[in-house]
């Protein structure tokens, strides 16, 4: 049975790591965190935010999905979109998913990211039961 998502991994070609270090913890605010010994001799960096885990791996002959992309839940997402444009990333809101607030944007090297933030029930809405 499965429990939980342990990480999402990226792709990023080689030699890119000090590229995007500063959009992971900067931008994103995100924390970098060691690879084991074993693992960092092939490359890449770790990051985290809270129970969210975010792996890079080099890849050799890497190119950006267009389409796939990990889904990051986000609160004020307003603001956490101004942040990202103040560091010169740019965003591109999407109203396509109903309940929610998101909206895309691309790190250094192309990967799709979605940010989302379940929107707030319109006033006199009913509440869920529970």
């Amino acid at each position: 049975m499965l429990t939980a998502l342990d990480h999402v991994q990226l792709a990023a070609p080689p030699g890119s790591e000090d590229l995007l270090r500063p959009f992971y913890t900067d931008t994103l605010g995100m924390t970098e965190i060691p690879k084991p010994p074993a693992l960092a001799a092939n490359g890449g960096c770790w990051f985290q935010a809270g129970g969210v885990h975010l792996h890079i791996g080099v890849e050799n002959g890497f190119r950006p999905s267009a389409k796939a992309h990990p889904g990051l839940r986000i609160t004020g997402i307003d603001a956490y979109a101004a942040r990202l444009e103040a560091h010169g990333t740019h965003i591109t809101w999407d109203a396509g998913l109903p309940g929610h607030r998101r909206f895309y944007a691309h790190d250094p090297v192309g990967n799709r990211l979605e940010f989302l933030e379940p929107a707030a029930a319109p006033p006199g809405s009913p509440r869920p039961a529970g």
